[in-house]
């Protein structure tokens, strides 16, 4: 017998289940829905809501279920990135400041990347990205920026699980383009989200690894304090001196 079939763990099982299941929808789930799309009977699936609810990892809304941000809290715990948000918030809001846009730091996740930290635009000015927002890495700033400063084996692996999740790309043209993302230091990405927003992102650098990936959602217009040239110099500024501060601390 295989170390993996040896040692079973059921019920944490059905619950990681229930968690993967609930992650990524936008929207609540019954308690029937999830029996089905897990193909397990009700009354597992029922034992198992109770003991997450319980621990907070879940939440009952209107008549289903959604997932609560306690996985999200408990990951923002660990102190590698409370080092780098002790860091990192304290020169975002200097940098919102000095350019009056909002900014936000981001994380990979497997083929996502995550927002762990967001500073809003100090003026009337800006759009922001809340905390917890998740995007493929494939189809953004943030990600683009992750995935071109990582070393290329863990790369690999984020390609791999771009494929898992059934994301398709082209991925001889994507690897052109992080090359030029490495060249260059930064990105500049047209929102994919919204037509008036230019995402510029630069990566915060621990060493010589990518630790996350600073970006200013630039919102251009009469009121922008500065202009998008302007915003990336001070961007590019403010990560060389975060890079600079977390390499001091390996």
């Amino acid at each position: 017998m295989s170390q993996q079939g040896k040692y079973r763990a059921p019920a944490l099982q059905k619950g990681l289940e229930i968690l993967e299941l609930l992650a990524p929808l936008p929207h609540p789930m019954s308690m029937g829905d999830i029996s089905a799309a897990l193909g397990r009977s009700v009354s597992e699936i029922f034992r198992m809501l109770l003991v997450l609810e319980e621990h907070g990892y879940i939440a009952r809304s209107g008549e289903g279920y959604r997932i609560t941000n306690r996985l999200f809290s408990l990951g923002m715990a660990q102190p590698p990135i409370q080092d780098l948000l002790g860091h990192a918030l304290p020169a975002m809001r200097e940098l919102a400041q000095r350019i009056g846009q909002s900014c936000h730091l981001a994380m990979a996740s497997g083929h996502q990347m995550v927002v762990v930290a967001n500073v809003e635009t100090p003026g009337l000015l800006g759009f922001a990205v809340r905390m917890g927002y998740q995007r493929p890495l494939i189809h953004s700033a943030s990600g683009h920026v992750l995935m071109a400063f990582q070393i290329e084996d863990a790369r690999a692996e984020m390609f791999r699980a771009t494929d898992v999740a059934g994301l398709e790309v082209d991925r001889p043209k994507l690897e052109a383009e992080l090359g030029r993302v490495r060249r260059a230091g930064y990105i500049t990405f047209a929102s994919p989200m919204l037509t008036a927003i230019t995402d510029i992102s630069a990566p915060v650098m621990r060493g010589a690894t990518v630790e996350a990936a600073l970006t200013v959602p630039f919102v251009d217009g009469p009121s922008a304090k500065i202009d998008m040239a302007g915003v990336r110099q001070a961007l590019l500024e403010t990560t060389a001196a975060l890079s600079t501060a977390l390499s001091g601390t390996v």
